[in-house]
């Protein structure tokens, strides 16, 4: 296979650097940052000089997952110096929020479709579930071994992507690999225990308030949602504890596709999410945004939710 030998190239590049920058993408999820810190734990395991970097501040990091060996280290402070960077599910490079200098090397693990990976070396599979189960073929093809941190790390990332082994693109290779992290002595119910059940009270206050703004459209198979900026400031949530909030509308029996809308960095941000084989991902490319088939994000050039709903609804009403 040909990611094979680019996972090869990978370790070559990891050992011939002197200093490794880990980045992950802004307004950053789990797999994202769960594939980062797996590779920080290598990194630190193997005395490699590396950073994870994520453009946003400390407190946008996702709370849910500060139990991860290393999350403590992630940092929006670039080094002095560095030689190579690997990006990790990042499918382009407005996903990152910050533009590296072009003659440092680059390297790009992604799971997603795109026409814009822009590494010197872009691993890529769109047929895997998440970039922490395409991460997991790199220790695997380079006989490298995987840690308990790391193993944890690698396991939240493809649990949290597949929206707990539930989308089409977990197979029997996604149990596979799960099975071999079992190996590394990962207890399941302590990693359940800490991404389920630790929610904060501000994010009970911000629930019903997003929940509150639900519309329906075309007898109930389109929804919306969106988050008002000013409810962060009354509740104290952070903008990523109620991300998952698309998957709970979508499972209303009626909806087949979800818009959750809020403002980030000044921009209309946009999560699609689908069931019933709706590809999600081609809506997102009418707005050149992108993703996988049932989940898939965008933007929109406006700051009012109202002219963002009524630019969606033109588009995905006739879609449906």
């Amino acid at each position: 296979m040909q990611n094979n030998t680019l996972f090869t190239d990978l370790y070559k590049e990891i050992q011939k650097a002197h200093y490794i920058l880990v980045v992950t993408h802004k307004n950053p999820d789990a797999d994202t940052l769960s594939s980062a810190l797996s590779l920080s734990n290598y990194f630190y395991e193997n005395k490699i000089k590396h950073k994870v970097f994520n453009v946003g501040q400390e407190n946008e990091l996702p709370r849910r997952l500060n139990f991860l060996n290393k999350f403590d280290k992630i940092t929006n402070v670039l080094p002095k110096f560095f030689d190579l960077i690997i990006f990790l599910d990042c499918a382009d490079q407005y996903r990152v929020g910050y533009e590296f200098d072009s003659n440092i090397k680059k390297i790009v693990i992604d799971h997603h479709q795109s026409n814009n990976f822009f590494g010197d070396i872009n691993i890529v599979d769109d047929a895997k579930g998440s970039t922490a189960e395409l991460l997991y073929s790199f220790y695997e093809v380079n006989n490298l071994t995987i840690s308990k941190s790391n193993a944890e790390c690698l396991y939240v990332g493809i649990y949290d992507d597949t929206i707990a082994f539930t989308t089409s693109r977990t197979d029997q290779e996604t149990f596979r690999i799960l099975g071999k992290l079992m190996d590394s002595k990962i207890q399941v119910s302590y990693i359940s225990d800490k991404l389920l059940k630790r929610d904060s009270l501000a994010r009970f206050r911000l629930r019903p308030k997003i929940m509150n703004t639900l519309e329906l459209y075309s007898d109930g198979k389109f929804a919306m949602i969106h988050l008002e900026s000013k409810w962060l400031k009354e509740t104290g949530a952070l903008i990523s504890e109620c991300d998952d909030i698309v998957d709970d509308v979508l499972s209303l029996g009626i909806v087949k596709i979800v818009a959750y809308l809020r403002l980030i960095d000044g921009q209309m941000r946009v999560s699609l999410r689908s069931k019933d084989n709706i590809n999600v991902s081609n809506l997102a490319k009418h707005f050149n945004g992108g993703g996988h088939k049932y989940a898939a994000g965008l933007t929109l050039d406006t700051q009012k939710f109202s002219i963002a709903k009524e630019t969606l609804l033109k588009v995905i009403l006739d879609y449906i």
